[in-house]
């Protein structure tokens, strides 16, 4: 019974040292790097969207109930609504709804072929890999006044809003799957909290984002638990971005998920080390 002292304040520290702290699962903690204007806010930093190769987008030329647009795109990939005389007549190629991934989407779509180009039919190829949608919009815009009256037909290019990836472990399977927001921009936070949040398994300190990039993948690494996270470009999701979510080192061994957790299986260590003792002390 005398080497039993010993165990406990061994039980104890380890119990002490897999605890997860409040520091470890609160998030934007006061930091001294945050860089704030002379106002006091904090600047936005949202990147660019430049288009890649294998995107698809939505085409929509908008004009008057006597602007024919349809004459100069194909019956494919266009589908004219009937309107009351003066409202406007939205002419759609690659029609979308709210669900990414979407089979309409996919198939009347505008892909990005392996040149980095769109195939508009009536106007030809036009260059899109590592420009903007504006940019983009803008010469289809230019090509649109060629046909039509300057002023009566617009041309209106988007993407199926921004659709992204969550993967965690089996713990984190209820966030985990493709995602789709229809914003201008998105936060990571609220993406995560668009998915209910992460659970205390998860390491925010840790978190990896794989950003596509005309020149290739990006891998960057963001901490949460730092407010200066928000003058990161990586704090904005952009399109086809892939989060990953690692588990925190501390719950792999059964620790640290929560206090009642955490303390069970300190008393099934020592009840395991109790037991081999004595089946050895008998031998």
């Amino acid at each position: 019974m005398k080497n039993y002292k010993y165990l406990l304040p061994i039980l104890l520290s380890l119990i002490l040292t897999s605890c997860i702290t409040k520091k470890d699962v609160r998030y934007m903690q006061p930091n001294e790097s945050l860089v704030i204007n002379e106002e006091g806010l904090v600047p936005y930093n949202i990147p660019v969207y430049r288009i890649t190769k294998n995107d698809i987008l939505n085409l929509n030329i908008v004009t008057t109930p006597k602007g024919d647009a349809a004459q100069f795109y194909s019956a494919l990939n266009t589908s004219a609504s009937n309107t009351s005389s003066g409202a406007n007549t939205p002419i759609r190629a690659g029609n979308s709804n709210s669900n990414g991934g979407n089979t309409n989407f996919y198939f009347y779509g505008l892909k990005v072929d392996s040149r980095g180009e769109i195939n508009v039919f009536g106007i030809g190829y036009i260059k899109a890999e590592g420009r903007t949608i504006e940019e983009v919009t803008k010469d289809i815009q230019d090509k649109v006044n060629e046909n039509f009256q300057e002023g009566k037909a617009e041309a209106r290019l988007n993407i199926d809003g921004i659709t992204y990836y969550i993967l965690g472990d089996v713990e984190t399977v209820a966030i985990t799957g493709e995602k789709s927001a229809h914003k201008n921009t998105l936060t990571i936070t609220e993406a995560l909290a668009m998915n209910g949040g992460l659970n205390r398994t998860v390491d925010r300190k840790n978190i990896v984002i794989h950003r596509k990039l005309p020149e290739g993948i990006k891998i960057a690494k963001i901490d949460l638990t730092r407010e200066d996270v928000m003058n990161s470009p990586y704090y904005y999701i952009q399109n086809g971005d892939e989060i990953y979510l690692n588990t925190r080192g501390k719950s792999l061994n059964g620790f640290g998920k929560d206090p009642v957790q955490t303390l069970t299986t300190g008393v099934s260590v020592l009840t395991t080390a109790l037991s081999i003792y004595l089946l050895i002390k008998n031998l």
